[in-house]
């Protein structure tokens, strides 16, 4: 970042400014490692139906129950934050899934809201489920890519991450990159940059479009139907929105030596995503755009 709204009569203060900013970068770096290996009882709050959640005594196991196509369950993380990444385990519901959605998402709050989501479509017995992805900025979404999971994601539990970062968003399935969203505002494409956001996770019914296309139900005979977390970690830049700390949130994670930079993906990674891309992806807005009328421009341009 360079500040240039100076005169020559201020050039004497820059040194200070310069010290000053290198000081917000790394209170910013230092708070953003402080909030790793998060627990869910200490650093979430259930803000629907608590009820149907319960915590492990170490606070580090989460289950989120659905009972009726009127009930569910919904965890948001307290802290707000500008960039970093979530991670959690998770063990999809058993069975027959059939109508019911579990997800984890980061979201901001209001107007023109940002969002990036991981969301988990049930199927009847002996289906694979479909891990379904999608990116909001400025209130606008339909970016969305769709798998089949290379596993049974109900029998054992599995690691999912949003890496969000000022040049690229990353999704991954256990350290395997799925799919890249880059930034490319400065040639008109929408990307979340401002609005801090909360960690979220929830499982709600969705019968009337979520699974084969709202053709199967969901059999509530077999409720409650139950999703189980494990180990969330938060390795993100606390934020209020103030300019100060978006500033200082993105010099931490833009260029201040964290994990989640610019670099962009090794050769080894994009290997592993595009095979899961050929393999396993069975949605993509660029390709399949019938909604869209057309793919977005964001489409031609390199994104990983």
């Amino acid at each position: 970042y360079t500040n240039t709204s100076y005169t020559s009569n201020q050039a004497g203060g820059t040194k200070m400014e310069s010290s000053r900013r290198a000081v917000l970068l790394v209170a910013v770096a230092a708070a953003a490692i402080g909030l790793a290996s998060a627990s869910f009882r200490d650093n979430c709050d259930i803000k629907w139906n608590a009820e149907n959640a319960a915590f492990s005594d170490d606070g580090h196991g989460l289950t989120m129950s659905l009972k009726s196509n009127t009930s569910g369950c919904l965890l948001q993380t307290k802290q707000q934050f500008i960039y970093g990444s979530v991670s959690t385990r998770i063990k999809l519901v058993p069975g027959n899934s059939a109508g019911t959605v579990t997800t984890y998402y980061t979201s901001s709050v209001g107007k023109d809201h940002d969002e990036i989501d991981f969301e988990f479509l049930g199927n009847e017995t002996g289906q694979p489920y479909t891990l379904h992805t999608n990116v909001f900025a400025d209130g606008v979404g339909k970016k969305e890519m769709q798998f089949v999971p290379w596993f049974d994601p109900t029998t054992d539990f599995h690691t999912y991450t949003i890496s969000w970062t000022p040049c690229m968003i990353v999704w991954y399935v256990d350290d395997t990159p799925i799919r890249v969203f880059r930034n490319y505002r400065d040639k008109g494409i929408a990307y979340p940059i401002k609005r801090p956001m909360f960690g979220y996770s929830s499982i709600w019914s969705a019968e009337d479009w979520c699974t084969q296309g709202g053709r199967v139900k969901a059999d509530w005979s077999k409720a409650p139907f139950v999703a189980s977390y494990r180990d969330m970690v938060l390795d993100v830049c606390p934020c209020d929105g103030s300019d100060s700390c978006v500033y200082g949130c993105e010099g931490a994670f833009g260029h201040g030596g964290q994990e989640q930079n610019c670099a962009g993906l090794s050769d080894q990674q994009r290997t592993k995503m595009l095979e899961k891309q050929k393999y396993n992806r069975i949605y993509d807005y660029c390709v399949d755009y019938k909604d869209n009328k057309k793919p977005g421009p964001e489409c031609s341009l390199p994104q990983y």
